[in-house]
């Protein structure tokens, strides 16, 4: 699941790049990312540790899973590099795989916003006045208030939502 939401995310970055930035503290100056590396969160015995994968937006999404399954692996085994901890512009943090399911996600400093995603479960909708089962899956988006407003945050979950929802099935393909 995280894969494929890391590739929606980049396309709605690419419409919201506020979202895809820092804020340097020391100028008060908002720093635009040129690249798309994600830190996601990783619960290990020794608490949460975040690695990066770099360059999101130039990898398909069997190859982001590949990656980040190594890279969970080695910050589980605590054999995880310092630089690869480093460097994230946006960060995601899945409590699925756990049973989390709403919950309010601490942005990872200096990222600018992090993304919460709950357990994903098989809802009834109403579509076109038919009742169908759709998977509906809970995110949470947490955001610095100095750079971002509540309104920008809305069109970004939207612009989200849209980008996971029009996925384009070439993508799930090996």
């Amino acid at each position: 699941l995280t894969p494929f939401v890391m590739k929606a995310l980049v396309t709605a970055l690419k419409k919201h790049p506020a979202f895809n930035s820092s804020l340097d503290e020391a100028s008060e100056e908002v720093v635009f990312k040129g690249y798309y590396h994600f830190g996601v969160a990783v619960d290990t015995e020794a608490g949460l540790i975040v690695p990066v994968v770099r360059d999101v937006d130039k990898k398909g999404m069997w190859d982001l899973a590949a990656e980040l399954n190594g890279l969970v692996e080695k910050t589980r085994q605590r054999k995880i590099s310092l630089d690869e901890l480093q460097g994230s512009s946006f960060t995601i943090t899945n409590q699925g795989g756990i049973g989390g399911g709403h919950f309010t996600p601490i942005i990872n400093k200096p990222d600018v916003a992090v993304l919460g995603l709950g357990r994903a479960a098989l809802q009834p909708v109403l579509r076109k006045g038919k009742v169908q089962g759709r998977m509906m899956l809970p995110i949470c988006l947490s955001y610095d208030h100095r750079v971002v407003d509540g309104a920008d945050a809305v069109r970004f979950v939207n612009e989200l939502v849209q980008a996971l929802a029009g996925f384009p099935e070439k993508e799930l393909k090996r």
